[in-house]
């Protein structure tokens, strides 16, 4: 497997974390929030000669989807997200693109995921597992294998997201950290939504 990040601008100022997954044997590839600067998306996608399969959004928000129209219409791949997530993707109220400052974002699903589905990157398998709490249908991908998990904006190097936004609840997103993400094995590489990486061990402390 091969992985990229790249640190997406958004007019928030904190740079959006972009995931590119890459299968070196099927050539399949899945990115993972693109929140703008398409461009460079496409540049490293091209590199690679990657055929691009999905685009899977951890949550509806407008600084984690500014580039998905764009990199939809160049590489004709499915946008995934959690079905309780759905409705955000076209509703500014929820997704906040416009308060964001990346003004209007509406976008249509392809597929719904929910807790427990596989998807698949050649024979790389990541499971989804529901982490509500910064939105209602925040999600996460835990890859076993590669003993790695994308948080999104639920879990960060030593703390958690927001949840004073719409569909946000603190029950939950606690909820989601202690008896979800925290169980997972404690080398398992985090990789969040924004800023640096970590790992589960490393925030095992975090609640207590």
């Amino acid at each position: 497997m091969i992985l990229k990040q790249l640190k997406i601008i958004t007019p928030l100022g904190n740079p959006t974390n972009c995931y590119i997954v890459f299968d070196e044997k099927s050539k399949e590839a899945m990115v993972i929030d693109p929140a703008g600067e398409v461009e460079k998306i496409i540049e490293i996608l091209d590199i690679l000669k990657a055929n691009l399969k999905y685009i899977y959004l951890t949550h509806c928000h407008g600084d984690h989807i500014g580039g998905v129209q764009k990199l939809k219409k160049e590489k004709k791949c499915k946008i995934l997200i959690h079905r309780l997530d759905k409705p955000g993707l076209n509703n500014e109220k929820i997704n906040l693109s416009n308060q964001i400052g990346v003004g209007h974002i509406h976008i249509e699903a392809d597929a719904i995921v929910d807790e427990g589905d596989l998807l698949h990157l050649g024979d790389l398998e990541f499971k989804v597992i529901h982490t509500p709490g910064h939105t209602v249908g925040g999600s996460s991908l835990y890859c076993k294998e590669e003993n790695l998990v994308f948080t999104g904006d639920t879990l960060f190097r030593g703390t958690w997201g927001r949840t004073d936004l719409p569909t946000s609840n603190f029950k939950d997103i606690i909820d989601s950290i202690s008896n979800k993400l925290l169980q997972l094995p404690g080398e398992t590489i985090v990789y969040p939504g924004h800023g640096k990486s970590t790992m589960i061990k490393e925030e095992r402390n975090l609640l207590e």
